[in-house]
This record gives structure tokens, C-alpha cells and sequence, in this order.
């Protein structure tokens, strides 16, 4: 059942109805969920083939015969769209002798999948049409024979597929995420930035970590001016299916005393907007809502038409939507941050991140800001590489590379002797909260 949200610290903001105040039964986060095969092969059981799963976006399939894959774990998934225009998903296997169909990350486009090591060729809908030596078979497999297919659907411009042949309705497993989201049209949104990085960390320490703002003046001290991280003035929010939302203000951070001092990266912000910093000096924080004003009023006008969809909440402050049980989805006006972490194939010491910045279109622009520089407005190349060598390419200051390299050395201080129980402040249960919907799927409560 849904429980009344305690609004005292953000009354004004209008809560989903199905949002409860951050609560957790106690259960216990040790250690070994972050790096024990026993474990990792428990998660592999009785979630990770039970859920639902993002395998990429709807617009990287835009003809009949488009395909993608995607990895995860031992299982190759090949989603291909379909002459009526739907997206099916199967496994990326030959149902002759097991050989993988296609072996590329990047997808490409097929009339038929032909498979590399006998030949056999299959339609695009998993039909099996053609055999080599069809009369030497007792009875000839074609028009008998698909590849084993996966549920499959689409929502907010993802592809969704699922191990589990009965799944729950994706709308059902992603309620209440697409109501959150609903006045920015995802589908047309376009990913300017899609990055893999292999890290050496468990895959869990991206859902501990957005489940929280507490790590920031610690991790992130550059946000101090801009963003407000106290737990006072954030909304925090769970939901029955698993999934949570925490809303951080765009507005100087309320734990420190010079709060109401506008300081430079908080004045650029309001300049950009037509906004003295001067009238604010003294009253910072109040720049919030002239800066909703502000946005309001030229929006428009500058190309951003999208705003006229979105709340004055959403004018200016960050949404960090943690989708059960892998995938966070950060909203801010400009776009959202799309964040993924899978389990290595083996080790549990080790995981993929994905991040993707996706963006709306802006009126009579060609590029868009980034965190790698100014991007063009299109489809990004896919790019992967290591942690390592990522970290030794970007600035200081950049928000993943200071998460990265804190999930790193927490890794380490995990298999530690030392650590029996994680000691979370308030703030912090939806962590506790997070391991505990875990504990449902293992134990088979969910």
C-alpha cells in the first residue's frame, strides 16, 4: 500500500500519487553482494532473467531489416524491425548448431540473417527459409524451425526485451516512470552521446550511488553552487514496483552558510538568462524561480518550444528517476542523463557502465553542449574502451569520472574483513531499500 510522502521540506511540489516516504525493513548489505559468484549467480536466476531490460533505441531501427544487439552477460538479444513496423527480439543464436547470427555492437541491416557457418538463413521475423542440403535432412527444418524469440516492446523511444517468456507488461514494471516523464517526449529525443566503459566495480554501486545525494559535497564539491544537495529541500520518493525519484533543486546548496551568496558558476548560470546577479546577492536561492521566470517567458522564443510541456519545477531542477533495478534517468531542461550498469560476464568484480546523454530538439540549432564539448544533433557513434583510459582523457571536475573512481577504491573496501553492514543516515534508505527489493526477487517475493 502507498503511504502519505512527507512533504514538510517541499510542500509545493505535487507528488505521484503512488509515492511513499523513503522506508526499509533492516535488511542487511554485505559485503558478498559485491563480489561473490554465488551471489552474482543467484541475481542471474531470479532477477536478471525475470525483468525487463533496455536493449537500445527505437531510432536506430528505422527501415525494415534494421537490426541491433546487445550483450548482456553469456546472451546475445537481436532486436530487428519488422515489415509492419514493430520490433521483435530474439536470441542471437543459429538453431542448427549454435553458432551467433551476427557478431557486431553496432547493428547494421539485413533482408535475411545468414548464419556464418552453415549457411542457414532466417527471415526477419525468425522464420528459418533456407537450408543447405535441404534433401539430406529426414525432414526438412524450413518453415518449421524460428529462432527462440523474447518479449519485446517499446517505451519513451527504448527498446525493452526480457529472459522471462511471461513477464509482467512492460507498463506495468516501468509504473509509475513514464507518468514522471510524461511531459517530455522521449521518443524524439536524440542521443548525442553514447559511451561503454568496462570498470572494476559491481555492477549495484551505480544504483547505491544515484539513490543519493549525500555523496555529493564529498565527491562532487563543484556542484556546491548550483545544485542543492540537503536533504531539507529534496524530494525523495519510492514506488511499490521498485523504481525511485529523488528531485534536487537548481539552486545554491542549503548545507553550507553562505547559501544566499550568488558565486560565479550560479551568476553564469543566471546571466545566460537574462538575469542580474547583482539582485540576487544576499538572496540566491531566489534566482531559482526567476530563473523558471525567466525560461518561461524566452524559451520560446530562443527554440526551446519544449518548455511549454514541462512544470516550472522542471524549468530548472534535476530528477534522478532510479528504475529498478539498473537504469537511472536524470532529467534536467536541457536533456536527460541515461546511466546502465550490467554484471560482467564472470566476475562479479566487475561491471559495464553506459552512459547516454539524450537530447530534444532546439529550433535552428546544430549542435548541442555535451560533457565531451559541443555535439552534433544526431545519432552518436557508439564508443567503448576502459575505465582507466577513460579517466586519463577527461578533466578533473567531470561527474563520472569522480563516481567511477569513488565505485572503484568502494570495491576494494568491500571485500573487506572490516565491513559487516552499511551504516546509512535517513537520507540514504532508499539504498537499504534498493538491496532489499533485491532480496524479494532472490527469495522469490517478487
Amino acid at each position: 500500500m502507498a503511504t502519505v510522502l512527507d512533504k514538510t521540506a517541499s510542500p509545493e511540489y505535487p507528488t505521484h500519487p503512488d509515492a511513499q516516504y523513503p522506508a526499509a525493513r533492516g535488511d542487511a548489505i554485505t559485503g558478498d553482494r559485491y563480489w561473490s559468484k554465488d551471489f552474482a549467480e543467484r541475481e542471474w536466476e531470479h532477477m536478471w532473467k525475470k525483468i525487463w531490460h533496455v536493449g537500445g533505441r527505437t531510432s536506430q531501427l528505422e527501415e525494415p531489416g534494421d537490426f541491433i544487439t546487445h550483450q548482456f552477460k553469456h546472451e546475445s538479444v537481436l532486436m530487428v524491425k519488422q515489415v509492419d513496423g514493430s520490433v521483435k527480439a530474439f536470441f542471437n543464436v543459429c538453431r542448427h548448431r549454435g553458432n551467433q547470427l551476427v557478431n557486431t555492437r553496432e547493428g547494421g541491416v539485413m533482408s535475411h540473417f545468414i548464419c556464418p557457418y552453415h549457411n542457414w538463413k532466417w527471415a526477419l521475423d525468425g522464420e528459418l527459409d533456407e537450408v543447405q542440403d535441404p534433401e539430406d535432412f529426414d525432414v526438412n527444418p524450413c518453415g518449421k524451425l524460428k529462432l527462440k524469440q523474447l518479449k519485446c516492446d517499446t517505451w519513451g523511444g527504448f527498446i525493452w526485451f526480457s529472459f522471462n517468456p511471461d513477464p509482467v507488461p512492460l507498463a506495468e514494471y516501468l509504473h509509475p516512470i513514464p507518468d514522471l516523464l510524461g511531459n517530455r517526449d522521449l521518443d524524439d529525443y536524440v542521443r548525442v552521446v553514447n559511451r561503454r566503459l568496462r570498470v572494476n566495480t559491481n555492477w549495484k554501486f551505480a544504483s547505491d550511488n544515484f539513490n543519493e545525494s549525500y555523496h555529493i559535497p564529498a565527491v562532487h564539491p563543484q556542484f556546491e553552487p548550483m545544485i542543492d544537495d540537503h536533504y531539507s529541500t529534496t524530494v525523495f520518493e519510492m514506488y511499490p514496483t521498485g523504481h525511485n525519484r529523488m528531485i534536487e533543486k537548481l539552486q545554491p546548496s542549503s548545507r553550507y552558510e553562505d547559501a544566499q551568496q550568488v558565486k560565479p558558476l550560479w551568476a553564469e548560470v543566471l546571466k545566460e538568462w537574462d538575469i542580474d546577479p547583482a539582485d540576487y546577492e544576499g538572496r540566491a536561492q531566489e534566482g531559482r524561480i526567476a530563473l523558471q521566470q525567466a525560461r518561461r517567458r524566452l524559451g520560446p522564443e530562443r527554440g526551446y518550444a519544449y518548455f511549454d510541456k514541462l512544470t516550472d519545477w522542471e524549468l530548472t531542477d534535476q530528477f534522478h528517476h532510479t528504475m529498478f533495478p539498473n537504469v537511472t534517468i536524470t532529467g534536467t531542461p536541457e536533456g536527460l542523463h541515461f546511466f546502465r550498469t550490467e554484471p560482467d560476464v564472470d566476475d562479479p568484480n566487475w561491471s559495464t557502465f553506459d552512459y547516454w546523454y539524450m537530447v530534444p530538439r532546439i529550433e535552428g540549432a546544430t549542435e548541442v553542449a555535451t560533457l565531451y564539448g559541443m555535439r552534433p544533433y544526431e545519432e552518436a557513434p557508439y564508443q567503448d574502451g576502459d575505465y582507466s583510459e577513460y579517466e586519463a582523457d577527461i578533466p578533473q571536475g567531470d561527474f563520472l569520472t569522480q563516481d567511477l573512481s569513488i565505485a572503484v577504491t568502494q570495491q576494494n573496501g568491500l571485500r573487506s574483513m572490516a565491513y559487516e553492514d552499511a551504516w546509512l543516515s535517513r537520507q540514504e534508505t532508499r539504498v537499504r531499500r534498493f538491496h532489499e527489493v533485491i532480496n524479494d526477487y532472490l527469495e522469490g517475493r517478487r
